[in-house]
């Protein structure tokens, strides 16, 4: 990471290996307010626990008030929906457990794929408030990761560890105040890199078909039309001031251009690199880095 951050934090949180950095090592009071941010967070959004709010809306219909960073996640996903054409929505979560990636990480297909429902007149989410019209299971991993960093860094933050590197399995908020080089791993060979960036005080996501793939040709980059894993983009990687916008554009150039989501107001003035199944790469923005041959 950084040189002068030399204390480190590792552990296993919402299905990830995290490692936060910091110049002092977190007192008993900070790693509880961490441990806290992640648990209010998953009570949100897991799929994977019973007692989340995403498993009592699958279960029924209903309508509540979330907190206020909620609505900066809804306006990521509106945005993300607007500019891939519907492809990516947070309705595909029982898509999702179609084809295996369910509660139980059975990673055993139940069926054919099975398109998300369209969100008009099911899902409303504007701003905090989020209600559903029917029995829905919601997931929000092409966003949400990335926010949580940002919110852990917001804690960090808080309790005076202004300067640090949060790193949900590479999903990264870096707040150094000098420049940290990033490697970007080979997408079929995660013992080698494809290339390196080198940032200060930003943010940066990837997203790639060999993270959370199981079976032959699944992994968790859905198309919400079709309910099948997308084919033509095997990695992606986006820089943005937030880990929350750099997540949901490193998912949403699965489906669509680095211009087409510039588009999008609260997406615009990230970076990215994404490369394709043909071998071809493409990036966007201002980078400093490289890639390899």
């Amino acid at each position: 990471m950084s040189g002068e951050l030399s204390h480190e934090l590792s552990f296993e949180a919402v299905g990830t290996r995290w490692c936060i950095a910091t110049e002092d090592p977190l007192d008993a009071a900070t790693r509880a307010a961490v441990d806290g941010c992640i648990e209010d967070y998953s009570l949100l959004w897991s799929r994977f626990r019973a007692d989340s709010l995403v498993a009592r809306l699958a279960r029924q219909a209903g309508a509540c008030r979330l907190p206020q960073h909620a609505a900066d996640l809804a306006a990521v996903y509106a945005a993300l929906h607007r500019a891939t054409g519907g492809r990516v929505s947070p309705l595909v979560g029982a898509s999702l457990e179609r084809l295996g990636y369910d509660a139980h990480y059975s990673l055993v297909p139940s069926g054919p794929p099975l398109p998300a429902p369209a969100w008009d007149g099911r899902l409303d989410w504007s701003g905090p408030v989020l209600a559903t019209s029917a029995p829905l299971l919601l997931d929000v991993g092409a966003a949400g990761k990335g926010q949580l960093v940002d919110l852990v860094a917001g804690v960090l933050r808080e309790r005076g560890y202004g300067r640090c590197i949060v790193d949900a399995g590479g999903d990264m908020l870096i707040r150094t105040g000098e420049p940290v080089r990033v490697a970007l791993e080979h997408p079929y060979d995660s013992s080698r890199a494809v290339g390196v960036l080198e940032l200060a005080d930003q943010a940066v996501a990837a997203s790639a078909a060999n993270r959370r793939a199981w079976g032959d040709g699944l992994h968790h980059v859905l198309d919400a039309h079709t309910g099948q894993a997308v084919e033509t983009v095997v990695a992606s990687w986006a820089t943005a001031a937030s880990a929350l916008v750099a997540d949901g554009v490193a998912t949403g150039l699965f489906f669509a251009s680095p211009a087409e989501l510039a588009q999008e107001p609260c997406l615009s003035g990230f970076s990215c690199v994404r490369i394709f199944s043909d071998g071809r790469a493409e990036y966007w923005g201002t980078l400093k880095g490289e890639l390899f041959a």
